[in-house]
Formats: C-alpha cells, sequence, structure tokens
C-alpha cells in the first residue's frame, strides 16, 4: 500500500512576490534557493518553503489565508526575532510563551498569513 512520509514541500500565495522575497529572505533570513516567474523559493530546513503566484482568486479569501492551516518555522532565539518584528512593525498575534516546542510567538506576514516561530 503506498503511503505518506511528511511533509516535503510548503507553499504559500501571493501577489506579490518581491514583498515575499524582501520579507521572508531579507527580514527573516530564509535562504533564497530559487526565484522564478511563478514562485520564490527558499532553501529552509529540513523542507522547502515557498511564497507562489495564487492558484486561486485570493480576493475571495481575503482575511482567511491559512485558516486551518498552522505554519511553524524553527529560528535560534524567538525572544530576539519577537523583539526584532515588533521593532519594525510587524503584527503581532502573541508574544513569547513556553510551549511543547520550546519558546514560541506568533505573527502575521504581510500577505495575512499568521506564522508562529519557536526556539530550536
Amino acid at each position: 500500500m503506498s503511503r505518506l512520509t511528511g511533509p516535503d514541500f510548503i507553499a504559500i500565495q501571493t501577489e506579490d512576490l518581491q514583498a515575499a522575497r524582501a520579507f521572508y529572505g531579507d527580514k527573516l533570513g530564509l535562504p533564497l534557493l530559487q526565484e522564478t516567474l511563478e514562485a520564490v523559493v527558499f532553501n529552509s530546513k529540513p523542507v522547502p518553503f515557498a511564497v507562489r503566484k495564487p492558484l486561486m482568486d485570493l480576493e475571495a479569501a481575503q482575511g482567511k489565508l491559512g485558516w486551518g492551516i498552522a505554519l511553524w518555522f524553527a529560528c535560534d532565539d524567538a525572544d530576539a526575532l519577537h523583539e526584532e518584528l515588533e521593532a519594525a512593525g510587524t503584527p503581532i498575534i502573541f508574544s513569547p510563551k513556553d510551549g511543547p516546542f520550546g519558546r514560541y510567538f506568533a505573527f502575521r506576514d504581510p500577505f495575512g498569513y499568521t506564522i508562529t516561530a519557536h526556539t530550536v
């Protein structure tokens, strides 16, 4: 029987790929793996992460992007990243706290997705 083995690639959607590259690459430090007209792919570990052009009408999903999905990113220091993002005006959903996977907090990216960062 065929079976899933686990996440191998994760992507979110936005119209503004340059803003995605600036936010996830320049501001958050994810290394760029590949950039095309359709997507910006980051060499995140252990699973590559991309921001791609929409496959659907994002206007219809306005305010509901990512509902029901939890996107967690590992980082080296959740408290320090929280301070940097807050100082830069990034909307913070909740401040750092201790949880099952270490210290974590959540923020909203420029496209409306909620991202959770946790210290590994």
